[in-house]
């Protein structure tokens, strides 16, 4: 039962993030909102590949934390300890 509760959690969380992101976006075009977009991009700039000969695989991640984000994050926690 407790791992059903921790993928509701992850998922929770994942909602808050796409959406606080979303709503940043949204945001960006409002001069007195557009602080909401504020935030620090990080991982890799250039994908790293591996050439096996017969399939190329390419790796790459790329995180941008703002603060609609963060408050994305907050918003599912205070959800998710409210249910």
């Amino acid at each position: 039962m407790r791992n059903k509760h921790t993928w509701v959690l992850l998922a929770m969380l994942l909602v808050g993030i796409v959406l606080g992101s979303f709503l940043g976006n949204l945001a960006s075009g409002i001069a007195v909102l557009s602080w909401l977009n504020f935030g620090q991009s990080f991982g890799l700039n250039t994908p790293l590949e591996l050439d096996l000969g017969v399939i190329v695989i390419t790796f790459g991640i790329s995180i941008r934390i703002t603060m609609a984000s963060i408050f994305g994050i907050i918003a599912a926690l205070l959800i998710y300890h409210c249910l």
